[in-house]
């Protein structure tokens, strides 16, 4: 028998170290050619590392969070034969430098797969005694489960906890009150509350720290807003669903701002551009690679629509649902998540009336859209119902002048309260 070494994959684009995502498989599991072993996270996407060899996983390099250069070993493998250990331990890679904001990876071998939660198992009923904590001593419990007891009127403190380390689960609860636990002093909201919750920093929400910090360090942002008439172009719309909505799909806001962006850049070729400011290069780009800022059950991703310039009205709603789609499933090719020239925010209803922005870096301008609100304006000396809406947009203001960011929103409000001329070239 012997050892067969997997190491982190050379995954191209410059790409120096990755984070362990996640762990498909434990110590001690066998294991296939061509298996998906685990995830590893790089600035860009997550890759699945499959396994080479038959076998049974030894040892791994490492934990979910930690970060490994490429070359570094990522798992060990029991094969039979004699494997390629020696030739790996020859050849090592060096561990991966440390920063502020990245652990240093764990050493090889040392660290053991991340074992399965053990079965809860119910307490039993008329079992478990009353505990009395010390005062100010926290039991622990889930946010759910603090919400139930608070509706079930129990206090915790009372509480026997059965999970590991003493961690009150919904079954003990159910125990309390199966046995007649009294309730605490009051069942309503005004009690006082003591829960905390230590949540690590790791995976895509670290990423999105870090490149948030880094926009935030690096760039001098200045934001401009502008409320826009969109009466003209919410009937634009609503027209066009009514007449091809059935065949085409709908629409909605985006893809008409999208045309309006495209429009107006052709005139302000400095905001469409990536500042590399280590080189001290400014590069402006004719295509118009839009980031759609997506949501997804990990934080924010910033998916790519190629070419919004080329793309009519459907393509690019189409367009839009679809790179959104599967960044939010995990399933967005790694072309799709970089190479963006300026990016397109939203938060639909819940968009506010001003937002402040953060760039992504290395581009030099984000277009922030807020809710449409429907209010009383004059026009032509009547009060009309007019529906508006605010753009928020932030700029870096080492390469692009207030006055151009104010004319270049000037240009896209011109287009949106004017809808016609989105479509005249």
């Amino acid at each position: 028998m012997g050892f067969y070494v997997i190491r982190v994959p050379d995954i191209g684009e410059g790409i120096a170290e990755v984070e362990i995502a996640a762990w498909h498989v434990q110590v001690g599991d066998a294991v296939a050619e061509d298996q998906v072993i685990a995830d590893v996270m790089t600035d860009k996407a997550t890759v699945e590392i499959p396994c080479h060899v038959h076998g049974t996983v030894a040892a791994f390099g490492g934990k979910v969070g930690d970060v490994l250069s490429v070359g570094a070993e990522l798992v060990r493998i029991e094969v039979e034969g004699e494997g390629n250990l020696k030739e790996a331990l020859a050849t090592q890679a060096p561990a991966a430098p440390v920063s502020e904001a990245k652990p240093q990876a764990a050493p090889v071998a040392s660290v053991p797969a991340p074992a399965p939660a053990p079965a809860r198992k119910p307490a039993p009923v008329a079992a478990v005694p009353a505990t009395v904590r010390k005062e100010g001593e926290r039991p622990l419990a889930a946010p759910s489960v603090r919400r139930r007891a608070l509706e079930m009127g129990i206090e915790l403190r009372l509480v026997a906890g059965s999970g590991p380390a003493g961690r009150i689960l919904h079954e003990d609860l159910d125990a309390w009150a199966a046995r007649g636990g009294a309730p605490a002093a009051s069942s309503s909201g005004y009690v006082e509350r003591h829960g905390e919750q230590a949540v690590p920093v790791i995976g895509l929400r670290r990423k999105i720290a870090q490149k948030m910090q880094e926009a935030k360090r690096h760039i001098p942002h200045f934001s401009y807003v502008e409320e826009v008439d969109v009466t003209e172009l919410e009937a634009l719309r609503a027209r066009l669903n009514q007449v091809h909505g059935g065949t085409r799909g709908k629409l909605t806001l985006l893809p008409l701002l999208i045309r309006a962006m495209v429009v107006a850049l052709r005139d302000f070729p400095q905001i469409n551009a990536r500042y590399d400011d280590e080189a001290g290069v400014v590069t402006r780009y004719e295509a118009v690679h839009l980031g759609i800022a997506t949501q997804t059950d990990g934080g924010l991703m910033v998916p790519v629509l190629r070419h919004a310039e080329a793309l009519d009205l459907w393509q690019c709603a189409a367009g839009v649902a679809r790179v959104a789609e599967g960044a939010r499933t995990g399933k967005a090719p790694r072309e799709e998540l970089t190479g963006s020239t300026i990016t397109l925010t939203s938060l639909g209803p819940l968009g506010g009336i001003v937002s402040t922005p953060v760039i992504n870096r290395p581009e030099v301008a984000i277009v922030g859209v807020n809710r449409i609100v429907e209010r009383p304006m004059l026009r032509g000396g009547q009060v009309v119902a007019r529906q508006l809406m605010n753009l928020s947009s932030s700029f870096d203001h080492r390469v692009v002048d207030g006055m151009d960011a104010a004319r270049f929103i000037q240009a896209v409000r011109g287009l949106l309260e004017a809808p016609a001329l989105l479509f005249i070239e």
